[in-house]
């Protein structure tokens, strides 16, 4: 939403650091070794983890059935606050957020990145979007141990509302402009090299 100062008219189909949560699905121990993009996807959750940070948006995260599964791979638990653990595949119930008109603080808007693309993820997301969520997913940051699981997934969640977009794609949507200190923060982590680049 643009206030009566500001002329410039954003897009609502645009990602706002004001707007939006960051949620961290599953990236667990014990699933990991099993996921033939692990490196990659471990990268770019923490660049986006780091990102939300400089903007201080609200990160959230959960672990499947730690007990069993381990928990959250070192690399992003040491950025992560407590997550909070799941018996149910979505992470809506443990959320409990409750439906987006309900939220006093405006942020409506929900970038969704973890594993696995076709089980935890999408049944967040579809929950997501059936509780009024607009919903973002980072289709290079959530991964499936089978490339045609994560395929087959991002097409469902696409055709169910949610918008499929890249992790520095969403970066620089909550950037918004050039030019500030930010700005040059973000720009440090988009000239990372992913592992084996």
């Amino acid at each position: 939403m643009n206030s009566p100062q500001d002329p410039y008219l954003r897009s609502n189909e645009l990602l706002s650091h004001a707007q939006c949560r960051l949620l961290v699905v599953d990236v667990q121990e014990k699933l990991i070794p099993a996921i033939p993009v692990a490196d990659r996807l471990i990268f770019e959750c923490s660049r986006l983890i780091r990102a939300a940070r400089l903007f201080e948006i609200p990160v959230h995260a959960t672990e499947q059935y730690p007990k069993g599964l381990g928990g959250t791979v070192p690399e992003l638990a040491q950025l992560l606050d407590s997550p909070a653990d799941k018996l149910r595949f979505s992470c809506g119930e443990v959320l409990n957020w409750g439906a987006a008109a309900d939220q006093t603080d405006g942020r409506y808007k929900v970038l969704v990145i973890g594993m696995e693309a076709h089980v935890c993820v999408l049944q967040t997301v579809l929950d997501l979007l059936a509780g009024g969520y607009q919903v973002y997913v980072a289709a290079d940051a959530v991964a499936s141990r089978k490339k045609m699981d994560w395929q087959i997934a991002l097409r469902r969640m696409e055709a169910s509302g949610a918008v499929i977009l890249t992790a520095e794609s969403a970066m620089f949507e909550w950037c918004e402009a050039s030019g500030s200190e930010t700005f040059r923060q973000i720009s440090k982590l988009i000239q990372e090299s992913p592992p084996g680049e």
